[in-house]
């Protein structure tokens, strides 16, 4: 029975990895989609997201395997309690990524991504989600809570795109409509790092059966 439950607790951990990578996998071609017009990476971001709820789905069975026949004890029960509250982010940042490919089709070879930071936005969240899968799987809890701090970084980055935009406004009436998209844009990114947070924070927890919500 403890062989299962090992191989049970080994199969989580991979699900995991792989939902981490689909999550990864989304938000690049949701990227892509923004800034090179790509509608081949903005269908595959869509198809990207259904993946990423079946995923979620799948590790959902197997955590209430666990729970319900293996009776995990402490150390086993915290992994499996924070991979149950991480998919729930990872099932966020899917949709989220989707939203953003979504609002690319307003977008189509617009300028706009040319005069705001979302570029530079997109890819520091895309790096505080690769680091918090590296956490997970390295249990490294530096990490995490390098990646909970970096989150300040996208939230500077929303407030300058937000004042970027009011200045192209100004400059540009006529460009109201693209400039309320790419604040959309922006405000699902600044989500998506409000995600990784948490996924650190689980992460954290895993480590060291401590919860705690940081600013």
């Amino acid at each position: 029975m403890r062989d299962k439950f090992q191989q049970q607790l080994q199969q989580l951990n991979e699900d995991l990895i792989e939902m981490g990578a689909l999550c990864k996998e989304a938000v690049a071609d949701a990227m892509t989609a923004l800034l090179h017009s790509d509608k081949q990476a903005r269908q595959k971001a869509f198809l990207t997201e259904y993946e990423i709820d079946n995923k979620e789905r799948e590790i959902e069975n197997l955590c209430m395997k666990l729970l319900l026949q293996q009776q995990p004890v402490a150390r086993d029960l915290r992994n499996i309690s924070a991979a149950l509250k991480m998919i729930s982010d990872m099932e966020r940042i899917g949709d989220q990524a989707s939203d953003i490919a979504d609002i690319t089709k307003f977008l189509e070879n617009s300028e706009l991504t040319q005069h705001v930071h979302i570029q530079q936005m997109a890819e520091s969240a895309m790096s505080m989600l690769t680091e918090s899968i590296d956490a997970f799987v390295r249990k490294d809890l530096l990490l995490a809570r390098k990646v909970m701090k970096e989150d300040n970084t996208v939230d500077d980055l929303f407030n300058q795109i937000k004042t970027e935009v009011i200045q192209e406004i100004a400059q540009n009436p006529n460009e109201g409509e693209l400039c309320v998209d790419m604040m959309m844009v922006a405000k699902y990114f600044e989500r998506i790092a409000d995600h990784v947070v948490n996924i650190a924070e689980w992460v954290e927890y895993s480590v060291t059966g401590e919860h705690k919500e940081h600013d």
